[in-house]
């Protein structure tokens, strides 16, 4: 084989070999003509116009995040630091979309410098309307509120916003010391407040088993009181009918009811020597003494049928 036929031969396997070229998954080749956008080269394996059509870029259509760390200032002038998680990607994988991801920015660095700062003027223009004791409470706001904003912006560009955290939001050594005494003073009142709320509820029950014990003991004290006046009555009135009932049977004998007094007397006195148990009782135990005892009591027996 001839010289001129082996180079024939290799310049074509060369032209062949040159028509094919493959894209990875999760990427999307944008092929250009002399320096024109031509179009778009799906993963795998592809053919092309050896020589003429240049893979332009490869763009990746697979999520992507960046990590940020930038500064605000709130509304009462507190900086106020925010550690974040970008995560974004190509919107789709149509034509158009390719074209704009492509081509809007001169290279991947300007893109990604311009969304950081597209974010961070976001995030700052959010928080100058707040003050600093609201921020910490706004986390999610915030968010809510950067990803309405860029939405639209992000989407002319190709790309969309997937998620944003904010991991760590901080102030200033200050503001961070002066809102721990707020916090721990807070506390104190707090317990302070269930303290004394604990110590009003225990005394106030106190008080009230009290009264109530002071109640219980008063009612028993009048129900023993009313029982004891009731069992005094009710001896009397079995000492009066007793008496009755002797005096009418000592009439029916024809005998003189003083002896009824007489014999209580006696009684008495022996019920005094039995039971005095040491104590001294000085009764006038003359005959006069007797006769005038007799005699009052037999008065006021006459006093008590008239």
């Amino acid at each position: 084989m001839s010289i001129p036929m082996i180079v024939l031969i290799s310049v074509g396997a060369l032209i062949i070999l040159a028509a094919f070229t493959t894209v990875q998954q999760g990427t999307i080749g944008v092929l250009t003509m002399f320096g024109k956008y031509r179009r778009i080269l799906h993963p795998g394996l592809n053919l092309r116009i050896p020589f003429l059509e240049r893979t332009f870029s490869r763009v990746s259509i697979q999520n992507r995040a960046i990590e940020m760390e930038f500064q605000a200032i709130t509304q009462d002038q507190a900086n106020v630091y925010f550690k974040a998680m970008l995560v974004y990607s190509v919107l789709d994988a149509n034509e158009e979309t390719i074209k704009n991801v492509a081509f809007k920015f001169m290279d991947q660095r300007s893109f990604l410098q311009a969304l950081i700062r597209t974010i961070e003027g976001s995030v700052r223009g959010f928080v100058a309307t707040k003050k600093q004791a609201e921020i910490l409470l706004l986390r999610r706001e915030i968010v809510d509120d950067v990803k309405e904003r860029l939405d639209q912006t992000l989407e002319t560009w190709g790309f969309h916003l997937i998620d944003l955290q904010l991991n760590d939001i901080t102030f200033d050594a200050e503001i961070t010391t002066s809102m721990a005494r707020v916090v721990a003073s807070n506390n104190l009142k707090a317990a302070a407040e269930n303290e004394g709320q604990a110590l009003l509820i225990t005394k106030t029950k106190a008080a009230e088993a009290d009264g109530n014990a002071i109640k219980i003991a008063a009612q028993a004290e009048k129900e023993a009181s009313q029982l004891k006046g009731q069992g005094i009555a009710l001896f009397r009135e079995e000492v009066a009918k007793g008496m009755s009932e002797a005096a009418e049977q000592m009439k029916s004998a024809n005998l003189d009811t003083s002896l009824i007094l007489f014999s209580m007397w006696t009684e008495a006195v022996k019920e005094f020597a039995e039971k005095g148990q040491g104590n001294v009782i000085f009764l006038d135990g003359s005959v006069d003494g007797m006769e005038k005892t007799m005699q009052q009591m037999m008065a006021s027996d006459i006093l008590k049928k008239k």
